[in-house]
């Protein structure tokens, strides 16, 4: 899928702007706080997802200069091809509530686009992926296997209600000891659904690992190896029966010190992602520019993964990608991604003149100038 044309009217500091992007790479680039991100960010919305910055609806509409407050009208409009024919979709937000229009059909709500535009980003805070602890890599492949799996949403919340109803039960059992008896059958119902979570992750690592690799690869021009390994606290199991009887058995185990502490320390929550570049840690030993390039490869894979899913190539929204990456790796996510469209935002004006095919939109204070190669 790609976007044929994109309009915005007061989102952030953006008044109204037209663009008409190309189907391969479109860098946006301009200095700081001109209104780069804004762009990616009004884009990523059509996926019906939340601002990939934290943001909340209601910070979304542009501010009157003059007045302080939020300006009426904020609205996004995108043209793009998909299933194999042209398409259309509309998207207000007025008081921190979305309205959205789905090829003229009105819908109650910006969640009903899920699935209809689909999208993959790669903003700075992706770093914390390497840079920080084991649950910002467990949501990367949850997030993932939640639009590439039927269901997998699902049992993940099942899992995540038990396992809470689990660890209110654990915070009674020091103050009342003929309660766990009834411990049981949580025990049972978190071996059976956290079983099946550890088996869809390790299946989804199993498959993207190589295509990580590759293009990591690509971007390093193979002057490195990156390896990456599922890792889950409830260890040595293969099969589905060897996993649940470990860990029921670990749960068994640990009842005591979970008691002291009211919280369940076995289980797919605290399973880690282990990325190592040439046989050492990323997150230890790994420069800026080699984390960088880890979470890039990674997020790339994740696009691939959905191409291979849907069938058609989500669009890639790359922000301040370029920052900490030398001439070589900046060339390559310039030039060389293929079969995909994507939207790069960057600062320098040296890093645009290594394009050598697509397009280019110079943004300041808010205004979007179409520039040719």
């Amino acid at each position: 899928m790609f976007v044929m044309r994109f309009e915005v009217r007061n989102f952030r500091n953006l008044e109204e702007e037209e663009i008409f992007p190309c189907e391969d790479v479109n860098v946006i680039y301009g200095g700081n706080a001109q209104g780069k991100t804004n762009l990616l960010e009004a884009i990523w919305l059509f996926t019906g997802g939340h601002s990939f910055r934290g943001a909340r609806d209601t910070e979304l509409p542009r501010l009157d200069p003059e007045t302080g407050k939020n300006t009426p009208g904020t609205a996004l409009e995108l043209d793009f091809f998909s299933e194999e024919r042209e398409q259309n979709a509309v998207l207000q937000i007025e008081n921190g509530r979305r309205t959205s229009w789905i090829n003229e059909v009105k819908k109650n709500s910006g969640t009903a686009l899920v699935g209809k535009v689909r999208a993959v980003i790669f903003s700075p805070e992706h770093l914390l992926l390497i840079k920080e602890g084991p649950a910002h890599r467990r949501n990367y492949i949850d997030t993932a296997l939640c639009q590439i799996k039927p269901g997998y949403a699902a049992l993940l919340n099942n899992y995540r209600r038990a396992l809470m109803q689990r660890n209110a039960l654990l915070k009674e059992i020091a103050k009342n000891a003929n309660i766990p008896d009834t411990l049981e059958l949580w025990n049972a119902r978190i071996v059976k659904l956290g079983t099946q979570v550890i088996l869809e992750r390790g299946r989804f690592i199993e498959k993207i690992e190589p295509d990580i690799q590759e293009i990591y690869s690509g971007i390093a021009r193979g002057r490195e190896k990156i390896q990456v390994c599922y890792c889950p606290s409830v260890k040595d199991g293969a099969s589905q029966e060897e996993i649940e009887s470990l860990f029921l058995q670990e749960l068994e185990r640990t009842v005591a010190s979970d008691a002291r502490t009211g919280f369940t320390s076995i289980g797919p929550h605290r399973d880690d992602l282990a990325l190592t570049i040439d046989g050492n840690s990323a997150r230890i030993y790994g420069s800026q520019g080699q984390q960088r390039s880890a979470v890039l490869a990674m997020k790339l894979a994740e696009a691939k993964i959905l191409t291979d899913f849907s069938g058609e190539p989500p669009i890639v929204l790359l922000d301040d990608v370029m920052s900490e990456l030398d001439q070589e790796r900046q060339d390559y996510l310039l030039n060389h991604l293929q079969g995909q469209q994507v939207f790069i935002t960057c600062c320098s004006p040296e890093t645009v003149s290594l394009m050598e095919n697509g397009m280019r939109f110079r943004v300041e204070k808010g205004v979007i100038f179409p520039e040719e190669l």
